[in-house]
């Protein structure tokens, strides 16, 4: 006699989900406000008042348009635990609302801890970005992947690269925001793609197809 199939595993529950969704959410910026309308355009006196508490410190911040999504904004409440809006939220973890802003924009604080966040988030995103061009010998940041490239500079690049018959790894930018954008800052190159070798930035598509005309990409992806 067979035995009987075990059951299904339940579904995650609509509260589970949004938990998971929160929690990425209020770790997707370093410095994140959730507030009724946007940065250029407050709705309400509250979400103005701490815009430009934050907007004097002079760090970059994102926000989150609470009146666009009514599951966030119920959901948030019971998340952080913290009744009204705004919100906002520092690496992840609530420094608090209007009163508590403003207060620490007052006497100083608010400024010295979005600085702080500010840092840490950039020494982090340079050591990650640090450990990606050293992830392999032949490492190339490209729109798409090795297989599909997105973009005629990439496709060119990808090929000349596998005409060499070295092993190499590839990135897709388009996956990752943080990285395109701070790749550009670590490597002081404006554009895509970008080949590194054993950590070090050989160049873009027209270094890299140069190269392979005159023979020397072979060599140096050895």
């Amino acid at each position: 006699i067979s035995a009987a199939p075990a059951p299904a595993a339940p579904a995650a529950s609509a509260a589970d989900t949004l938990d998971a969704r929160l929690k990425t959410l209020t770790t997707s910026a370093p410095i994140l406000l959730f507030m009724k309308g946007n940065e250029t355009e407050p709705q309400c006196g509250f979400s103005r008042k701490v815009v430009g508490a934050i907007q004097a410190c002079g760090v970059d911040f994102e926000t989150f348009d609470i009146l666009s999504d009514e599951e966030v904004r119920q959901g948030l409440k019971t998340f952080s635990d913290w009744p009204t809006y705004p919100q906002l939220y520092v690496n992840g973890e609530l420094l608090g609302g209007c009163d508590i802003v403003l207060e620490m924009a007052a006497n100083g604080e608010l400024v010295e801890t979005l600085k702080s966040a500010t840092n840490a988030a950039k020494q982090a995103l340079e050591t990650r970005l640090k450990a990606l061009i050293k992830k392999e010998r032949n490492m190339v940041f490209i729109k798409g992947t090795k297989d599909e490239p997105r973009c005629g500079f990439s496709r060119k690049v990808v090929a000349a690269m596998s005409d060499t018959g070295h092993a190499f790894e590839t990135f897709d930018i388009l996956s990752d925001e943080d990285v395109r954008q701070g790749l550009k800052t670590l490597s002081d190159w404006p554009t895509y793609p970008q080949l590194y070798v054993n950590g070090e930035l050989v160049g873009g598509c027209d270094i890299i197809l140069e190269m392979a005309a005159n023979g020397e990409l072979k060599d140096a992806m050895a």
